[in-house]
């Protein structure tokens, strides 16, 4: 019986898909191109300034309000209490 329910578990493990971090696996959920910019994250926010983008960015810190609309072609920053870049992703 205890054979039986490891082996039902490690078939079940290997069954899941693999996590692939900071790829969309839908096109248009890279619609904004945030996959092309993940070098950013780790550096201050001055590294995003000038950036060329299609569509509006927004600049937040983690945290702080803001619209919970979903727009793809916009791009998100992310930055934390010491303006470091934490996350970039398209909505």
């Amino acid at each position: 019986m205890r054979a039986t329910l490891i082996a039902s578990a490690l078939i079940l493990a290997a069954c899941q898909m693999p996590v692939t971090e900071g790829v969309a696996e839908d096109p248009a959920e890279d619609a904004c191109g945030a996959s092309e910019l993940q070098h950013l994250v780790g550096q201050s926010a001055s590294a995003a300034e000038g950036l060329t983008v299609p569509g509006p960015v927004r600049v937040f810190r983690t945290g702080q309000p803001v619209t919970l609309d979903y727009r793809v072609e916009r791009l998100n920053i992310e930055l934390d209490g010491r303006g470091r870049i934490v996350r970039v992703f398209c909505g």
